[in-house]
């Protein structure tokens, strides 16, 4: 991925070594690490992983955390690679969908991008390393712990600028639905629903998040002309890898369809090429699709 040189955004807060870590998490956020504790909980004391999923991703959880103290938010040193490349993924986040919404007559709010490790704060609770990537759309930001991009290699065998590029660009994508009113829709829904309705429908929001980065790549691309060689295949890879029935089958040898709360490998891979392959988000309605 060809991304050295280009903008940097200013929306980065490190908060790398504050000691603001709190209880424990409350409130939903949406992630693509929400399977990282599911399955160490899973290998170490035998609790369902989707079970896990379900509580970090809202079901059962308590009260938001509306306020909790912290450091001062600060931005990351200039000469931190990994920062680097985070910083510059998201201003071509903001590049494009600033654009985007632009032309649909709307107006693109950007969202913050929180570094952190160990735990912190967050408007929907105290945020954790073994989460994995989130966002929290209660204030409007991203949250990554960098040593997530470690293990996606050391456990998921995955690896690459575009995978990791990959996984910001589909946590704005929770932003975008944030911002169209689609998350809250859901989450409406989802309260008056039972357990298998609720997990359906966040099956289909995660789906249109990956089709959303696919959407932020095809556009980057276009613009900057950002992807290399086997790009592609490492963002599909990373997708494939985060199935819900890979990782069930994975931790505890079997698969259980109505706890998928993220999609299967196939449809996760789907959708987004789907995004990749026209770039348009009408493409991304994955409520009204006919197969997931």
């Amino acid at each position: 991925m060809k991304w050295d040189g280009n903008r940097e955004s200013d929306n980065v807060e490190d908060r790398r070594g504050d000691e603001s870590g709190g209880g424990g998490f409350g409130g939903r956020s949406i992630g693509l690490g929400t399977i990282v504790i599911a399955l160490v909980a899973s290998y170490f004391f035998g609790v369902n992983p989707m079970t896990v999923i379900n509580l970090l991703s809202g079901g059962g959880a308590g009260p938001a955390l509306q306020s909790q103290q912290q450091s001062p938010a600060h931005a990351p040193p200039a000469n931190d690679h990994t920062a680097k490349f985070v910083a510059t993924v998201l201003a071509d986040t903001e590049d494009v969908w600033t654009e985007i919404f632009r032309s649909g007559g709307k107006s693109y709010s950007v969202p913050k991008l929180v570094l952190f490790s160990g735990a912190t704060p967050t408007a929907c609770g105290t945020g954790q390393t073994a989460s994995g990537p989130f966002y929290c759309p209660e204030d409007k930001k991203v949250y990554i712990d960098l040593t997530f991009f470690q293990m996606m290699k050391q456990r998921f065998n995955v690896s690459g600028d575009f995978a990791q590029a990959y996984v910001i660009a589909h946590e704005v994508g929770h932003h975008v639905q944030n911002l169209l009113g689609i998350m809250a829709k859901v989450d409406k829904v989802r309260r008056q629903s039972s357990p298998t309705q609720a997990n359906a429908l966040s099956v289909k929001l995660e789906l249109q998040a990956d089709c959303l980065a696919g959407v932020w790549a095809f556009h980057a691309n276009k613009a900057r002309n950002i992807l290399e060689q086997g790009d592609v295949e490492t963002a599909l890879n990373a997708a494939n890898a985060i199935g819900d029935d890979a990782l069930q089958q994975k931790a505890q040898g079997h698969i259980v369809p109505d706890s998928f709360t993220h999609g299967t490998s196939a449809q996760r891979v789907r959708w987004f090429k789907q995004g990749i392959a026209n770039g348009q988000v009408a493409s991304c309605n994955t409520f009204d699709a006919q197969m997931l």
